[in-house]
């Protein structure tokens, strides 16, 4: 049986997340607490692992986990054949600079502060739209193929992309390396 990995430190700036992997049966949560050959062994033991949270190009956020990143160059030979999904900012120079498949996020804006950064026009109310409809949409396909996913997500988020401008940035950064 087909089995998830989802590891997304714990932060309650991206509790919004939750919904992606709520629904996904056969599933471990990782969201703290553990030391890099621990996770490296969880990876290695699933099929399809999901990342989430806040990140850079060198990769995932280690809040809450016994190292800076809880993702990162140590665990890219372990990920090469695996099902990936990394939604974190700038995911999308992590996944390209070590030659990854999945499906993935660019830049993307979740918080205020963010939407300022990139001289976008989002208040709150705009971004958690964003936020929760992106949430929402993946977690409705997530246990369909990648190709599937990616062409649900960008089609279902795509209506709210036409309206809001925090959606429609974060829209143009998803893509998917097969």
């Amino acid at each position: 049986m087909h089995k998830t990995l989802v590891i997304h430190p714990h932060d309650q700036s991206t509790h919004f997340l939750k919904p992606i992997y709520e629904n996904i049966p056969n599933k471990t949560i990782i969201t703290g607490g553990l030391f890099v050959d621990e996770i490296n062994k969880l990876i290695y033991n699933h099929d399809q692992i999901i990342m989430l949270g806040h990140g850079s190009p060198k990769g995932l956020f280690g809040v809450n986990f016994k190292r800076s990143y809880v993702i990162d160059e140590d665990q890219v030979d372990l990920l090469q054949d695996k099902e990936c999904i990394f939604i974190w900012c700038h995911a999308d120079q992590f996944v390209k600079q070590h030659g990854l498949k999945g499906f993935y996020s660019g830049m993307f804006v979740s918080e205020v502060g963010e939407a300022l950064m990139y001289k976008l026009k989002g208040d709150k109310k705009l971004i958690n739209e964003s936020n929760n409809t992106f949430a929402f949409m993946l977690g409705s396909v997530i246990n369909q193929p990648l190709p599937e996913i990616y062409k649900q997500v960008k089609k279902d988020y795509g209506w709210l992309a036409e309206r809001n401008e925090i959606a429609k940035y974060n829209h143009e950064r998803l893509a998917l390396a097969e």
